[in-house]
């Protein structure tokens, strides 16, 4: 104890307790001992008096200077043992009344026990064993009452001197977790929210936590709001499905009540404050289904070990890929990409987050065959996750060459080196604008998957080699926030004032996040047995004005009041709607129920390869007429929407026969 005891000592009179008065942030240690000195003085003099108006004279075996200072004494030292001074006055807890009870109480007890000893040995007693009860008493509740005095007007002062308004808040959900935000909420300084009770979607009765109200939501949560005179509910990490959390938006959406989203108090960064922590709910918040859950051991053994290449690594969903595979712990990536700034950024991001892996990153165009051969000759590659693509519609309207030697070009490239070399897998990421395309960019992507499918099944059939290089394709819809996405735009006009441009008010897209999208590639790559185009359940379509409406009401405007919603027209090779599946298509069930197989027309390679070489040959020479005119001829379903194109759909009509001589089902495969 006496160890213990110097320690608090040096800690209490050390440099960074002294005071400063110029930048007094809260008081120093030895100041708060001080006060709880002199509080327990004061508890002693009432002691004295209320024993003297009850007539009962204090023993004289010491004077009274001398049992002051012997009771005063044990106090202090107590007060050190215990550290009661050590927390900040401002923020007492429970823990802190704890302190102050064990610290009195050992007083009380160990002068009791001077008691005890002096009447053994000496025949009298010091104290009268009523006052030490007192006096305990007493001295407890000073300390304890001059501590909920100072946190009480503190809570006054902070709001006195708030700068802006406070939002006054519902926290959603009951759980430890709800209960730790609103705590950290409430003791923030400065205070931005004022936490006005709690939601809960079980039944209740008359409960109350931390003295606020705890309401059942019943019915809509607007009115439980209206009632807790509030203007914002809280999401306290993951206390609802995605089905009632939308319900909840969307009824706060239409009565102008702010939400926001607070991750769990245990993820939480040290370096970002409480309020900081609360993110305003974001649209991909609001996808009304709940999200995919993958297997991650069967991910891991197809990466475990292995070196993987990553092509459009630089892109949203590229990058995405390369993390993911990063934390399966390969034993080498390479991620490929044109961009040099992008893939500079990237480089630095992931030696930082993963130092021990090999990573290897290459500036390369994937139409460059030669340069792809010396890659493949340098590593022995074991997987392929080919994302490098063009994909905004309206520019590769303008420049189809461009896209025909990337998307289509590219990916031949890719895939002929693969077989060559004996990859083992060669998983390719596709569009929903591949299906039925009305734009040059779903067109090259949907002969891309064709030339991929074919090459597959043609190797398979040539080779006698059991393990052929197995190509999968993924398809998917639009990706929440990837570069050049409807998201980002949004955010970018909502924060420069408006107008937020909408080329239709009756257009519908799939959504999914880019984590979503990435999973669903690397899960492919992990199921495929080769062939298949693997499509995702992306729930119900969104209307695009629906999803500009609500990312003006998230930024706390009104639509068409203070932020105007303007309809530009579709753009060149837009339509309403896409669509996951050909018409001929069926759909073949996965082990996953959010996963299908889309069971499409397998064309012969033969066939498919002269067509695509033809179409390049034209795109080599920027004859964008003859190369999408071909592009067609391949893909009679290609009829451009609102293009200069729209011309050249008459002239492939009488064509269809020809093309479906050379096709077949890919179950008879």
């Amino acid at each position: 104890m006496m160890t213990r005891l110097y320690r608090a000592i040096n800690r209490l009179f050390s440099d960074e307790n002294r005071l400063d008065i110029r930048n007094i942030k809260y008081l120093p240690r030895w100041s708060v001992l001080f006060i709880d000195t002199s509080l327990v003085l004061c508890a002693l003099s009432i002691t004295y008096l209320l024993l003297n108006d009850l007539n009962i004279k204090p023993l004289n075996v010491l004077t009274i200077g001398q049992q002051v200072s012997l009771i005063v004494g044990v106090t202090f030292v107590n007060l050190l043992v215990f550290r009661t001074y050590a927390g900040l006055i401002r923020h007492s807890s429970l823990m802190d009344a704890l302190k102050l009870l064990f610290a009195t109480l050992s007083t009380f007890l160990v002068l009791t026990l001077i008691n005890l000893f002096y009447l053994r040995f000496w025949g009298g007693k010091i104290f009268l064993n009523s006052g030490l009860v007192m006096f305990f008493v007493t001295s407890f509740t000073a300390l304890f009452i001059f501590r909920l005095v100072i946190k009480q007007l503190y809570e006054s002062f902070k709001v006195v001197h708030q700068d802006e308004e406070l939002i006054q808040a519902v926290i959603v959900g009951i759980d430890d977790g709800a209960i730790s935000i609103a705590a950290a909420l409430d003791i923030e300084h400065p205070q931005r929210f004022v936490i006005k009770g709690f939601v809960s979607t079980r039944q209740i009765k008359s409960l109350r936590i931390l003295d606020k109200p705890v309401l059942e939501m019943d019915g809509s949560i607007h009115t439980i709001v209206q009632k807790l005179k509030a203007s914002a509910i809280i999401f306290a990490g993951n206390t609802l499905n995605s089905e009632e959390r939308f319900k909840l938006v969307k009824d706060c959406l239409e009565h102008d009540i702010k939400v926001f989203n607070s991750p769990l108090v245990i993820n939480w960064s040290e370096k970002t404050t409480v309020t900081d922590q609360l993110k305003s709910l974001q649209i991909e918040d609001l996808l009304n289904r709940e999200p995919i859950k993958l297997n991650d051991s069967v991910k891991s053994k197809k990466i475990l070990g292995k070196t993987i290449l990553v092509t459009g690594g630089a892109g949203s969903i590229g990058s995405e890929i390369a993390r993911q595979v990063a934390s399966y712990h390969p034993t080498k990536l390479i991620i490929l990409d044109q961009a040099e700034s992008p893939m500079h950024a990237l480089s630095l991001e992931l030696m930082s987050k993963f130092p021990n892996l090999d990573i290897e990153f290459t500036i390369c165009d994937v139409a460059n065959r030669s340069r792809l051969r010396v890659l493949f000759n340098t590593f022995k590659i074991d997987a392929i996750y080919h994302a490098a693509a063009y994909k905004h519609v309206p520019l590769m309207e303008d420049n189809p060459s461009e896209a025909i030697l990337t998307n289509i070009f590219g990916t031949k490239n890719l895939a002929d080196i693969a077989v060559e070399n004996s990859v083992s897998h060669f998983v390719m990421v596709s569009t929903d604008k591949a299906v039925n395309p009305s734009n040059v960019m779903g067109a090259t992507k949907r002969a891309a998957e064709m030339y991929v499918q074919s090459k597959y099944f043609d190797t398979l059939e040539k080779s006698k080699k059991k393990n052929v290089t197995k190509f999968i394709t993924t398809r998917f819809g639009n990706v929440l926030g990837s570069n050049g996405s409807v998201v980002p735009l949004f955010k970018k006009q909502i924060e420069e004032g408006g107008p937020v441009t909408i080329t239709h008010p009756d257009i519908i897209r799939y959504f999914m996040t880019i984590p979503e999208a990435c999973h669903l590639v690397l899960e492919a790559g992990s199921m495929g047995k080769g062939g298949e185009i693997f499509i995702f359940d992306m729930g119900e379509p969104v209307r695009i004005m629906d999803l500009a409406e609500k990312m003006i009401k998230l930024a706390g405007y009104t639509t068409n009041e203070d932020m105007e919603i303007k309809i530009t027209g579709l753009r060149p090779g837009e339509k309403l709607y896409e669509e996951l599946l050909l018409d001929t298509s069926k759909t073949l069930p996965t082990h996953h129920d959010k996963i299908m197989i889309s069971e499409d027309v397998i064309y012969d390679y033969n066939f498919v390869d002269e067509l695509i070489s033809k179409i390049i040959k034209a795109a080599v020479k920027n004859n964008n007429t003859i190369s999408v005119a071909k592009l067609k001829t391949l893909i009679p379903e290609f009829k451009s929407n609102n293009s200069t194109y729209e011309l050249l759909d008459v002239e492939v009509d009488n064509q269809k026969s020809t093309i479906s001589d050379f096709s077949t089902n890919a179950s008879s495969k």
